[in-house]
């Protein structure tokens, strides 16, 4: 059965670095470890009935409605709203135009629930902004880049739906409160590090807002804020499930760009309709091939080795985290966000278990690491788009941003180590 295991592991490896795609890669190898196992006709009729059963969920239902509604936010012209009104908060602050760039992501990301889409629709206006202005073109990519993943953290946001499912029905309410958290003190850790780098370079133009703009600028904002308020209330307080969140989010957000602000007409919705349609296609994809590789796991018994060779390192809980951190941040730079939830929370989540860590804390460490990759070599997809939108290369963009990588895995280590920082707001809650 363990050698089944190996073979799962380098399979899967071999599949991956040759540039199979992902979901082929998990299902594929899977497969393969399973037939070695099992007889064939127990195999294949044994894994067709997991990889059904993951999708036959009512929680996963909210997956297609976020996402459909994070394309609508992306294609109806809520970014540049968002700008503006974060434009507010700048004023002459070193570094206002960054800072506005960081705050935009934050909003942004948080309603459209996509990285790639904050730091495609905001970094795309205010990197320009920002070279206008005098910055350097890196450090104004670099702060873009380094932000657009709290959109990943900050509510409403699949990454949790999915830990999840994964962990077999933690609560996403709480998830949702401590992901909040989190996810604020990431972009709070990038203005700091605007604050200083723009303080000592001498980046202190002001925001441009016309004298009596403010109200204006607040009003236009304030329905595209009201979802996340809606969302994430609703939720926390238990007036929806996430479920009937996710198709709430989809009536108003169609509502604020096709009848209020009217920049969504009829084709331009069948076009998100469509797109929205392929990218959950790809997600559900990926959860049953997903399935087939924990049942592959399970068989062969390598998350008990797994945990055992980790268990044997060290018994000290510090040592434990640390260990799955860095496991965690390699895997984040060769995988993207949703496979690698769905992977290795069975593999890790007995291991936190096992020496007292909170699931629901658990789940915000792990995605937290994980969006980390999104913006770190190799394979970073917000690293190498936000680097096209800048139209920079990638390598100039690497010494700018350690000062911010080192920030993040700080915040990373804090929440880590301090549970009360995360929980506090689901407990207080009553999550």
């Amino acid at each position: 059965m363990m050698d089944a295991g190996y073979i799962l592991i380098i399979s899967f490896f071999l599949l991956l670095v040759v540039g199979v795609p992902i979901g082929i890669c998990i299902a594929a190898s899977s497969a393969l470890t399973i037939l070695l196992a099992l007889p064939a006709d127990i195999a294949i009729f044994t894994t067709a009935q997991k990889m059904v059963a993951s999708l036959d969920s009512f929680t996963l239902l909210a997956v297609p409605f976020f996402i459909l509604s994070g394309v609508l936010m992306n294609n109806g012209g809520i970014a540049l709203r968002l700008v503006n009104f974060a434009k507010l908060f700048s004023g002459k602050v070193p570094g206002s135009i960054a800072h506005t760039n960081i705050v935009g992501n934050m909003m942004f990301g948080a309603v459209s629930g996509s990285a790639i889409a904050a730091s495609t629709s905001i970094g795309g206006v205010m990197v320009p902004m920002g070279v206008k202005e005098g910055y350097s073109r890196p450090f104004s990519a670099a702060a873009n880049i380094a932000s657009a993943p709290t959109g990943m953290l900050i509510p409403p946001t699949t990454a949790f739906i999915l830990y999840a499912l994964a962990s077999g029905g933690t609560s996403i309410s709480a998830l949702f409160a401590g992901g909040l958290i989190a996810g604020c003190l990431w972009g709070f850790g990038c203005i700091l590090v605007v604050y200083i780098v723009a303080r000592s370079r001498g980046y202190t133009s002001k925001v441009d807002l016309k004298p009596g703009s403010t109200r204006r600028v607040t009003l236009e904002a304030l329905p595209s804020l009201l979802l996340i308020i809606i969302i994430v209330g609703g939720i926390v307080a238990g007036i929806f499930t996430a479920v009937e969140a996710s198709a709430i989010s989809v009536i108003y957000t169609m509502f604020l760009t096709m009848v209020l602000y009217k920049t969504i007409g009829l084709m331009s919705f069948l076009a998100s309709l469509r797109r929205a349609t392929e990218t959950t296609g790809v997600i559900m994809f990926l959860l049953a091939a997903s399935s087939a590789m924990s049942f592959a796991m399970s068989i062969t018994g390598l998350p008990a080795e797994i945990s055992s060779l980790i268990l044997g390192v060290s018994e000290n809980p510090i040592a434990i985290l640390l260990i799955i951190t860095l496991v965690l941040l390699v895997v984040g730079c060769f995988m993207d966000i949703g496979p690698a939830i769905l992977i290795f929370t069975p593999i890790f989540l007995p291991i936190t278990n096992a020496i007292g860590v909170d699931p629901i804390h658990f789940g915000i460490i792990m995605v937290f690491n994980l969006c980390i990759g999104t913006i770190t070599p190799p394979v970073g997809t917000g690293l190498f788009i936000g680097a096209g939108i800048a139209r920079e290369k990638v390598e100039r963009l690497i010494l700018p941003l350690l000062p911010f990588y080192a920030v993040i895995i700080f915040i990373l280590l804090l929440i880590t180590y301090v549970p009360s920082i995360t929980l506090f707001l689901p407990k207080a809650l009553g999550l």
